[in-house]
């Protein structure tokens, strides 16, 4: 027989046995994430005495949930395998957590290179000693309560997202199984509370966050944040206002309310429901976290003077007039924030009968 023969011969002996190989397994063009599915049909067709069919009421159980959809009594116990708890794991481990990092990554990173290239801003004035209230205690309460509880909530969420890539190898599997079980208690508890504070926060300073005409002259100039040039703005500029609006309130928004579908399970949401509600989850996560670090860095070491601000309630007179020069002319005025917003404050002494600023306490 020549070697051209034997090697036919060989080619179609072997790929009998991959026929054959494959017929013993139903379902063999499944994708490998259905490796459990394609066990439970295996085991079916090798039984003695076969249960009766998947969708059959007489199994008592439905085995595979196929179609992702649908309420299996009142807690999906019947299903066995849901598959699409098979393709949330590969996209939240794989892409989802990929583009998470890397947007975090970015901004961190664009966050340093502008502070290096550009710098903070500054007032042009020296400080004069004279100190403007801005913020009441009852604000900052809010503010604070509202951003340590954001800040648990991201490190125990980013903990819970990437613990077991970045974790796992430094410490080990038993002390990062201890720390991702507080963590995971932490996150889930720690949720309802910020959800109460974003509430207040913004029942608290609603009525200064309407935007104003004012506040397009802050866009059209960038807020003067790579000029350095002081925008006249009112108690919020423009900037500000967006963040509460993007960010406390839409972003808020999405994050409390996938956050309760996956802290209450109990309230009868399909998985499937569930794992939407996490795809919702992580990436209002990614787009609040980043925003968030933007917030930080322009309330601290991109203006200097803001964190004092939120810190004891009280500014300079210089910060106020370079920063916030429109709120700063209404504090000189006697009048209430909002009240030259959509004009240019005449030059005038505070009405008759007006209250005189607020002192700082």
């Amino acid at each position: 027989m020549s070697f051209t023969l034997r090697s036919i011969l060989s080619l179609l002996l072997s790929l009998w046995l991959v026929g054959i190989a494959h017929a013993g397994v139903p379902n063999n063009r499944a994708e490998p994430a259905y490796a459990e599915e394609q066990t439970i049909l295996q085991a079916e067709k090798d039984s003695r005495t076969p249960e009766p069919g998947l969708g059959s009421s007489a199994s008592g159980r439905v085995h595979i949930d196929r179609h992702y959809l649908g309420q299996y009594g009142g807690t999906e116990g019947t299903v066995i395998v849901q598959r699409g708890g098979n393709q949330w794991r590969i996209w939240r481990n794989g892409p989802i957590a990929t583009a998470m990092g890397t947007i975090l990554v970015v901004v961190l990173v664009a966050i340093f290179f502008f502070y290096r290239a550009i710098g903070p801003a500054r007032t042009e004035e020296p400080d004069t000693g004279r100190r403007i209230r801005r913020f009441t205690g009852w604000e900052r309460g809010v503010h604070w309560a509202t951003a340590i509880s954001f800040i648990i909530l991201a490190v125990t969420g980013l903990v819970i997202m990437f613990g077991k890539k970045l974790l796992i190898p430094l410490v080990g599997h038993d002390v990062f199984a201890a720390l991702a079980y507080v963590f995971k208690y932490l996150h889930n508890f720690v949720g309802p509370l910020f959800i109460v504070c974003s509430v207040l926060m913004f029942f608290t300073f609603l009525r200064r966050n309407f935007f104003r005409r004012i506040d397009w002259q802050w866009v059209k100039q960038g807020g003067g944040l790579v000029s350095h040039k002081h925008v006249r703005a009112g108690f919020f500029n423009a900037g500000e206002k967006s963040w509460f609006w993007l960010g406390v309130t839409l972003l808020g928004l999405v994050m409390s309310i996938s956050g309760l579908v996956l802290d209450f399970v109990t309230f009868g949401q399909t998985r499937y429901i569930m794992q939407v509600a996490n795809y919702l989850h992580i990436a209002g996560a990614t787009f609040y976290i980043a925003a968030a670090m933007g917030h930080i860095y322009i309330g601290t070491w991109g203006t200097p003077g803001a964190y004092e601000a939120m810190r004891h309630g009280t500014v300079d007179e210089s910060w106020a007039k370079a920063h916030h020069a429109v709120w700063y002319d209404e504090v000189k005025a006697g009048v209430e924030p909002g009240t030259f917003d959509d004009r240019a404050p005449p030059d005038q002494r505070p009405p008759a009968g007006s209250p005189p600023p607020r002192p700082a306490h």
